[in-house]
């Protein structure tokens, strides 16, 4: 897999626009009736991303603070 290189964080690239839908997805699907494991695990290894956690880091001030 190639090196993601984000010059904007505003501008993510099209495979981090990818995760961030996948992310969404995956959550509203989690908090459905019909929800499943599957989607658990599917935003755990998401969140992991070493792309997205780079991506979070870089917007700053625009992300929410963690309790």
């Amino acid at each position: 897999m190639t090196k993601l290189t984000v010059t904007n964080p505003l501008e993510p690239s099209l495979p981090l626009l990818v995760k961030l839908g996948s992310i969404a997805v995956h959550v509203e699907e989690m908090l459905s009736d019909k929800g499943h494991p599957f989607d658990r695990e599917a935003l755990a290894t998401l969140l992991n991303d070493k792309d997205l956690k780079a991506w979070i880091k870089q917007m700053g001030v625009y992300m929410p603070v963690k309790r």
